[in-house]
């Protein structure tokens, strides 16, 4: 168990992504159990969120818990000048465990370091997005039948894109083979890719889109371009419709190969693939639930009994 804050993938271990993973396959089984009555979770959103904020809040709610929080900063003491540290430590007098999204780098790491409950990293900026590197894992296992030995090809905003490079370091464990696919502008980090080389990791970088490299790939994990990172709006009306998968590009592919994203998609998915059976986004997005709930009772050392 961790029993602690989940801020970063990278403090999982091989064996902790294995355990909450095996356990939201058992939530999946069977997503309401009471194992969170007398709980109550806080869920505190600096910066706006559909899926992450109500998969977390269902989660607490089927497993037995209650939820207080906010969705919105500028309706709590935040727009009044207070600090970060001072919310932190009030909510921790009313809450088992804080689920948090914040604008700013590093936001996360400090709450967990001034708070006496676990603190959940449900985003933080450009840096980490651990919860949804964990359900991208599951949904990758489920599709491929494993995790090891795996390409994975990473399209869009790579420099901004917290998701992907959480999820770079959660499949460090199992041998992949990379294909980044950005514009120069939004190019995968050199931080990532030092990561890559010190792991023996093996990884291409390409700003074409092409159909040869989508052929030879088992994930194909497409972003969106963020315009909410961009300080100069002329660079994003530049890059932000540069990539865009349409069906007929998928006719060669390989039949395990699975389409994630995850979401909110503007223009990089054209919706001709949602019907086609390689589309896994939607799904995807639905095992956030399991592997949410699957984090909470880790975090909170509850044994998961099947």
């Amino acid at each position: 168990m961790l029993k602690k804050s989940l801020v970063s993938i990278d403090q999982c271990k091989k064996e902790d992504i294995l355990r909450i993973i095996g356990n939201a396959k058992a939530f999946e089984a069977n997503p309401n159990r009471n194992l969170l009555e007398g709980k109550v979770a806080a869920t505190l959103f600096f910066e706006p969120s559909t899926r992450t904020r109500l998969s977390f809040e269902t989660a607490v709610n089927r497993l037995g818990g209650r939820v207080v929080g906010f969705q919105d900063a500028s309706t709590t003491s935040s727009s009044k000048g207070e600090t970060l540290k001072d919310t932190i430590l009030m909510v921790s007098n009313y809450a088992d465990v804080i689920i948090m999204r914040h604008h700013l780098e590093g936001a996360a790491r400090y709450a967990s370091e001034v708070a006496d409950v676990p603190i959940v990293n449900a985003g933080d900026g450009a840096n980490q997005h651990p919860s949804q590197t964990l359900l991208d894992m599951y949904s990758i296992q489920k599709t491929q039948g494993g995790l090891d030995n795996l390409t994975i090809t990473m399209v869009g905003d790579l420099k901004y894109g917290r998701t992907v490079h959480s999820l770079i370091v959660g499949m460090s464990h199992f041998h992949p083979t990379f294909h980044f696919i950005a514009p120069e502008e939004l190019r995968m980090p050199d931080e990532q890719k030092s990561f890559c080389r010190q792991h023996g990791i093996e990884f291409h970088e390409h700003t074409v889109f092409s159909e040869d490299i989508i052929n030879e790939t088992d994930i194909l994990y497409m972003t969106r371009v963020q315009k909410e990172r961009f300080t100069d709006l002329v660079e994003y009306e530049r890059v932000k419709n540069v990539y865009i998968l349409h069906n007929k590009m998928l006719d060669r592919s390989k039949p395990n190969l699975r389409v994630l994203h995850p979401l909110p998609r503007v223009n990089e998915i054209a919706y001709d693939v949602d019907d086609n059976p390689k589309a896994y986004y939607i799904q995807q997005a639905q095992n956030g639930l399991f592997t949410r709930e699957a984090i909470l009772c880790d975090v909170l050392g509850i044994k998961i009994d099947d």
